[in-house]
């Protein structure tokens, strides 16, 4: 199993980590108002608009709260504006590890991820350090027991999907970015709730720890993802589950 979709797993598992510790309105609210800003406020024009109501009813957001949000992305009502800035930078070991993040103060945010990266076993690269070892996809998970292989690849082949791939107990299916939406509303349409379903950047290799190494990486994940101004945080590790429960 990949270490992207086992860190999804484990979160998944160990209850969405952000929203037990109540962050997730905030970043969904980020998502909301951004992508109003940049695609304007038509749900049905904007896909990104589109996934991100999605995902604030899913988080159980009051329909006031996300209409206010995209209005202030649209500038109908006045907030914060939000820069989005991606951030590169080191693991323990070595680990690649891109940070997508959404502020209305970069020094304060850069300072903060530096921080949280220096005392985990990392350090903050320069733009480009990392990058190139990772690709910017649609990344769809469906777990095995919703259909079949054959089944799955003839519903998202068709509606444009890149990949699918055989991961244990769950199928990951890749896609371009501009091609997400059909695919995911495609699975949707089918009767077959995702277990993931984002647009992020995916590492094309993988470096395995264990012991001090794993236990440290999950400590650094945990930090990142607990930080307000970070919506995405993407890394080239794996590990066994047992390391990765902790």
């Amino acid at each position: 199993m990949s270490g992207h979709s086992k860190w999804h797993t484990i979160k998944h598992k160990k209850g969405a980590l952000d929203a037990k510790r109540g962050k997730l309105f905030t970043k969904l609210i980020k998502e909301l108002t951004v992508a109003a800003r940049t695609g304007g406020g038509d749900v049905e024009a904007n896909a990104r608009l589109r996934k991100a109501v999605s995902d604030a009813k899913a988080g159980n957001m009051p329909n006031d709260t996300i209409d206010r949000a995209i209005k202030r992305g649209t500038g109908e009502i006045e907030g914060v504006s939000y820069e989005e800035i991606t951030y590169e930078g080191y693991g323990p070991a070595g680990v690649a590890v891109m940070i997508e993040a959404m502020t209305d103060n970069r020094n304060r945010t850069v300072a903060e991820i530096r921080h949280i990266l220096s005392k985990n076993g990392g350090n903050l690269g320069e733009a480009g350090s990392v990058g190139w070892m990772f690709e910017k996809k649609g990344y769809i998970v469906v777990d095995k027991s919703a259909r079949s292989e054959d089944e799955l690849f003839e519903i998202v082949t068709d509606a444009g999907a890149e990949d699918l791939r055989d991961d244990e107990d769950v199928y990951e299916v890749i896609t371009s970015p501009t091609d997400f939406d059909a695919v995911l509303t495609a699975v949707k349409n089918a009767g077959i709730e995702p277990q993931v379903a984002e647009v992020e950047m995916i590492p094309q290799n993988y470096i395995k720890l264990e012991g001090a190494d794993a236990t440290q990486m999950i400590k650094l994940m945990e930090s990142l993802e607990d930080n307000d101004d970070v919506q995405k945080v993407s890394a080239n590790f794996d590990m066994d589950e047992d390391d990765m429960q902790g």
